[in-house]
């Protein structure tokens, strides 16, 4: 995707404003949020990427390389009205309503016809390269399946047709049986280190049932999915002994019809720090031909994130 417009976007703004905080009644610039305070909200991304009614493309499209109006829309997920919140401190509750958000965003997004695809994302930390430290996540729903999720679902479905069975289904079973990479359990979710994993310390959650998307959740699914994403950011920030940068990514079913049997809700958190002071940087192997290289087994990963604990 092209997107000229948000080469000026802002980055880093004053520490004395803030565009997701409350409005100040006395301030002298607006926010995003005209209330006082707020509990969790969703806003219109002010630099989007991809926008309702957007301009014609300014190069005509060929057999060879075809174009299309950036159609779609680009949300911002305001966790909380404090500037200065910590996630790993928030209460189990805030995470919940941040389940329930985002139920409704996918709904109410999928909806629309021009959407194939709600793509719920966190970018966190400066290593990202996040330009706003409000606490805060992103939702695009796009005009067509991201290459990335096609792949994975094209991998699913021929799973399927050969096995009669849901691979993601098949490799959280494989997991369990394996146990040396499971790092955390509630009542319907399961975190553990991928056995492909990429980064350091990345993790995956997956539903353990066949939920395909967040719309097929009830209210004991997403209780629980509150309650491990407490988990998982408390383990990451206690890894460390601070707030760890991370990309969250969920992954589910496009929001058009089919692919049910493909499709399996799970959550992906890749962060970049592989030790307290280094980063996996992409570089060669990663950039030049999509082979990653981890410098840590997945197992002893495991091992260091299920001692990770929040602190008394």
């Amino acid at each position: 995707m092209t997107a000229t417009h948000r080469q000026d976007r802002t980055f880093k703004p004053p520490k004395d404003y803030c565009p997701f905080c409350p409005t100040d009644p006395d301030a002298e610039f607006p926010t995003a949020i005209p209330e006082s305070e707020y509990d969790v909200a969703v806003v219109e991304n002010a630099f989007p990427s991809l926008q309702p009614d957007p301009p014609e493309p300014p190069v005509e499209s060929t057999d060879l390389f075809r174009t299309a109006p950036a159609t779609g829309a680009c949300e911002v997920v305001l966790f909380t009205d404090d500037h200065d919140a910590v996630a790993s401190e928030f209460e189990v509750e805030r995470f919940q309503k941040l389940a329930r958000v985002w139920q409704d965003r996918y709904v109410d997004l999928g909806d629309d016809p021009d959407h194939e695809y709600v793509y719920i994302f966190e970018n966190r930390g400066e290593e990202i390269g996040v330009s706003l430290d409000h606490p805060h996540g992103q939702i695009y729903a796009y005009p067509f399946v991201p290459s990335k999720i096609e792949r994975e679902l094209d991998a699913s479905t021929t799973h399927h047709e050969e096995t009669g069975e849901c691979l993601f289904c098949d490799v959280l079973a494989a997991e369990r049986d394996d146990d040396r990479r499971l790092v955390s359990e509630t009542d319907h979710f399961t975190a553990f280190v991928p056995f492909q994993a990429r980064y350091a310390y990345e993790m995956h959650v997956y539903a353990d049932d066949h939920l395909p998307s967040i719309a097929a959740f009830d209210d004991r699914h997403l209780d629980d999915l509150g309650r491990m994403l407490e988990d998982v950011v408390t383990r990451y920030d206690a890894l460390f002994g601070f707030e760890l940068p991370y990309v969250m990514a969920i992954h589910q079913k496009p929001t058009t019809a089919g692919g049910e049997a493909a499709s399996h809700f799970h959550i992906e958190f890749y962060p970049p720090h592989r030790t307290a002071d280094r980063l996996k940087h992409l570089a060669g192997s990663e950039r030049g031909v999509g082979t990653y290289v981890n410098n840590k087994l997945a197992e002893e990963a495991t091992s260091v994130l299920r001692s990770c604990r929040r602190s008394a």
